[in-house]
C-alpha cells in the first residue's frame, strides 16, 4: 500500500535560547493508507505533540509533515481528531454535535441528518439523537466525539488517548466499537495510548517513541488476523509482541526517571 502521510525530521522545541525544550527530535514515519498505527511510550516523550502537528494544531521546529503529498500547514477536514476529553458542543445536541462540520462545510440540511443518522447508528447511539451531552454517560459522550470525526469523511483519524478516561468495561467496548468501525471503513489511523493492551489490540503497527526528547524508537507490525475479536488477547502471539513493547516502554520510563532525578540534582 502507498504511503499517504510522511513525517520527514519533524523536531519541536518549546521556548528559545538556552532554556529552551527540545519535546521532540528529528522523528520520521511513514503512514500507509488504512493503517491503524498505536503510538506508545512514557509520559511527556512527545506522542500528543506529534499528534497534534499533524493535526495542524501545532507546528514543528524543523522538518515537515505532508498528507497525500501535500504539506500540513494547519487544521483541515481531511483529518479528524478525537481527545480524551469528549469536547463536544455543550449546547448542542448529539444529532447537531455530529452535524457540526458538515453544516460548516455548507451541505443542505437534509444531506447533513442522513448522513449524522448513518454514523450515529453506527456508534450505537440510535434514540439519543436529541440528547445534550451533559444526559449523557463518558463513553456514550466519546461514541458522539467519535460519529462527528467519521461523519466529515477524514482521510485520516488521529485520536490522543481518547479512551483514556473511560473506566475499564467502557473502555472495552470502544475499542472493539472502533477496531470494527476501521475494519468495515479501513479509515487511515493514528492512535496514541499509555496502554500496551489497547496498542496492541487495535494497531495494525505499534510504535514506540524514546523518552524525551521523543523519537521513535521502535516500529512493530502486529502479527494478529482480522477480524480481531476480544479473544486475542489470550493468544501466545499477542502474549509475546505484549512482553517485547513492555520492556522497550519501561527501559523509556526508567530512562526518563534518570533523566529527572540528574536534572534535579
Amino acid at each position: 500500500m502507498a504511503d499517504i502521510l510522511r513525517i520527514r525530521g519533524v523536531e519541536r522545541r518549546f521556548g528559545s535560547g538556552a532554556g529552551a525544550t527540545l519535546a521532540l527530535q528529528a522523528t520520521d514515519l511513514a503512514v500507509a493508507e488504512n493503517d491503524f498505527i498505536t503510538i506508545l511510550g512514557p509520559s511527556g516523550c512527545g506522542k500528543s505533540t506529534l499528534l497534534r502537528i499533524v493535526a495542524g494544531l501545532d507546528q514543528p521546529t524543523a522538518g515537515e509533515v505532508t498528507l497525500d503529498g501535500r504539506r500540513i500547514d494547519g487544521p483541515g477536514a481531511d483529518r479528524g481528531m478525537v481527545f480524551q476529553s469528549y469536547t463536544l458542543f455543550p449546547w448542542l445536541t448529539v444529532l447537531d454535535n455530529v452535524c457540526f462540520g458538515l453544516r460548516e462545510r455548507g451541505l443542505p440540511r437534509a444531506q447533513q441528518l442522513q448522513i449524522a443518522q448513518g454514523f450515529i447508528d453506527r456508534v450505537g447511539l440510535r434514540g439519543f439523537e436529541r440528547h445534550h451531552p451533559k444526559q449523557l454517560s463518558g463513553g456514550m459522550q466519546q461514541r458522539t466525539a467519535l460519529a462527528r470525526a467519521l461523519a466529515n469523511g477524514p482521510r485520516m483519524l488521529l485520536m490522543d488517548e481518547p479512551f483514556g478516561a473511560l473506566d475499564h468495561q467502557t473502555r472495552e467496548l470502544m475499542q472493539e466499537l472502533l477496531l470494527g468501525i476501521w475494519e468495515a471503513e479501513r479509515k487511515t489511523v493514528l492512535f496514541v495510548t499509555h496502554d500496551i493492551d489497547e496498542a496492541v489490540f487495535m494497531g495494525s503497527r505499534v510504535v514506540v517513541m524514546s523518552a524525551r526528547p521523543g523519537r521513535v524508537k521502535l516500529d512493530r507490525v502486529v502479527p494478529l488476523a482480522h477480524p480481531r475479536h476480544y479473544s486475542v488477547k489470550t493468544t501466545p502471539a499477542f502474549a509475546e509482541l505484549k512482553a517485547e513493547l513492555t520492556e522497550q516502554v519501561r527501559a523509556e520510563v526508567i530512562a526518563a526517571q534518570a533523566a529527572q532525578a540528574a536534572q534535579a540534582s
